[in-house]
């Protein structure tokens, strides 16, 4: 995907936070169990969490926040990596829903991975290596609560 500065690559890095809270917000709206609400209302939250991070970038306030961060290597079980993409639909599992959220945090950190290679400040980089953090964090966590699920469903 060509992009003319770094500039439009952090805005198209927001509209796809915006795109991901928005995702799981209607979904979360669909859906009747509050344990999946509840569930898809946090991933809404975090995403919206990565917009306003990326919005501070732009206008150069990355501040004490960036600062403050801490590194550190999280592990990839890839359970993604053998789903295939899923489309939802309202009543779906509770196993597709953690597919279908870990497949869009995997393609969210494949694209932060992307956007860090074209950084250009040492700011930027450190933001989108944090994006890449959170984002490996909660594929991370998806994964293991489908581990867990189905692991208590016999499999």
């Amino acid at each position: 995907m060509p992009f003319k500065n770094l500039d439009d690559i952090i805005d198209f890095a927001i509209e796809k936070e915006k795109e991901a809270a928005d995702f799981y917000m209607e979904v979360s709206e669909q859906e009747k169990f509050s344990g999946k609400k509840e569930m898809l209302l946090e991933f809404s939250a975090e995403e919206r969490k990565h917009q306003a991070l990326l919005e501070d970038l732009k206008a150069g306030n990355v501040g004490q926040k960036l600062d403050d961060y801490k590194f550190k290597w999280i592990t990839d079980i890839k359970r993604s990596d053998y789903v295939d993409e899923i489309t939802y639909h309202p009543g779906m599992g509770y196993n597709e829903l953690l597919m279908l959220a870990m497949k869009r945090e995997e393609n969210a950190l494949k694209l932060y991975n992307e956007l860090l290679a074209n950084a250009q400040t040492d700011a930027q980089k450190k933001v989108f290596k944090m994006l890449c953090q959170e984002e490996a964090k909660h594929k991370l966590s998806l994964e293991t609560m489908y581990d867990d699920f189905m692991s208590e469903m016999g499999d």
